[in-house]
């Protein structure tokens, strides 16, 4: 994690007084997406209207680096504690921002080497990223979307045949879009950049860049499908827009782009707004009705990333998890047919021996999917 100056753990009390819109619950679901759920700031109403700075000609200025880190605590589907409730009481948040403190020190500490995991330093009041549909739970999948599980790879059980095996994250392809905006153990940064017309967002971990024109194109051929979709964008006011479609049907929704994958008819609606100086408010309707039941949202506040910079991410350069895992499920194939000339019937040696992310366990064959991996084995 690089150091980043924001100063200590600000409140919400001290960050009533730059922006003058309320916070409004999404309750229900209409086709079109809702509108910006402002959680930056708990619900409660600024006193003073903040003006969100232009560029050079004029537009809206999101240019920056920008990272999720500060989501740290607040899981993407709600606690069934909160019930319907978006955001934590004062002696929740209390409890929250001592966690968020202590976690800052002891990331400060460790702080030695090159790597390290990112922590935030700053807390919010969300109970969930879902703030749509009202109990902050993803939908439930179609029957159809039950059917395509991100292949497991390396962490899974095999057998890997082949590298369609893998996940696209494995495979240092992509974590798709909104894989690579989710928080996780560390990469989480996006660098924002903009010139008259175009908006460019670039990743920092698989470094994917998306390009949006703002200039009222339409989208590309239907026939045309792309891992991050076509992207078009709008200005509404101080908010920009960005509509995705024409996606494939090999991306998933969850962190670093894990779970269910999504069909070919996933459309995303974006909304980015900054609402103060440190902070772009960042929302996402996902709505494939192939896969889920409904359309579902999640928003969530983005700050300034430590350092002031996207790293490299060498992924296709140091990942040996495709070559030696399919080395070894070769030999493992050679070694079950020698046991079997001997008369010896034995199960399959599961890969990495039934271990996944951190030596934990995996499930069996048809048993739950592991918890989503923080980097491509191997690296």
């Amino acid at each position: 994690m690089r150091n980043q100056v924001i100063g200590a753990l600000a409140t919400l009390a001290a960050m009533a007084g730059l922006w003058n819109l309320t916070a409004v619950r999404a309750s229900g679901q209409s086709p079109a997406a809702p509108p910006l759920v402002v959680t930056a700031f708990g619900g409660e109403t600024p006193k003073t209207r903040y003006v969100s700075p232009k560029t050079e000609w004029g537009e809206p200025d999101l240019r920056g680096v920008w990272t999720t880190d500060d989501t740290s605590g607040i899981p993407m589907a709600r606690p069934a504690q909160f019930g319907d409730r978006l955001y934590l009481n004062d002696e929740e948040y209390a409890n929250r921002s001592k966690q968020i403190e202590r976690g800052a020190e002891q990331g400060d500490q460790e702080a030695v080497g090159a790597f390290r995991f990112d922590f935030a330093r700053r807390a919010f009041r969300q109970t969930s990223l879902i703030v749509d549909p009202p109990d902050g739970h993803v939908p439930a999948f179609t029957p159809e979307g039950m059917q395509r599980p991100m292949p497991r790879g390396t962490y899974g059980d095999g057998p890997l045949d082949w590298t369609t095996d893998f996940s696209l994250y494995e495979r240092c392809i992509t974590r798709g879009i909104l894989g690579s905006t989710l928080r996780v153990i560390y990469g989480n940064g996006a660098q924002i950049a903009q010139s008259p017309g175009v908006v460019a967002i670039t990743y920092e971990m698989i470094h994917d860049t998306r390009i949006v024109h703002t200039d009222g194109r339409p989208h590309i051929s239907p026939k045309i499908q792309q891992y991050l979709g076509d992207s078009t964008g709008r200005w509404e006011g101080d908010e920009l827009v960005v509509e995705t479609t024409n996606f494939t049907n090999r991306t998933a929704i969850g962190l670093n782009g894990n779970g269910n994958r999504t069909s070919t008819k996933l459309k995303l609606t974006e909304r980015f707004k900054r609402v103060a100086k440190d902070i772009v408010q960042y929302q996402v309707t996902v709505d494939d009705p192939v896969t889920y039941e409904r359309p579902w949202t999640m928003s969530m506040p983005m700050t300034p990333l430590d350092g002031g910079r996207i790293l490299p991410y060498s992924c296709h350069e140091g990942n040996m998890a495709l070559t030696q895992s399919l080395g070894g499920e070769r030999a493992e194939d050679r070694a079950l047919e020698d046991d079997l000339k001997k008369g010896i019937v034995r199960p399959r040696r599961p890969v990495q021996d039934g271990l996944g992310v951190g030596g934990a366990p995996v499930g069996g064959r048809g048993g739950p999917p592991p918890a989503p991996p923080a980097s491509p084995a191997g690296r």
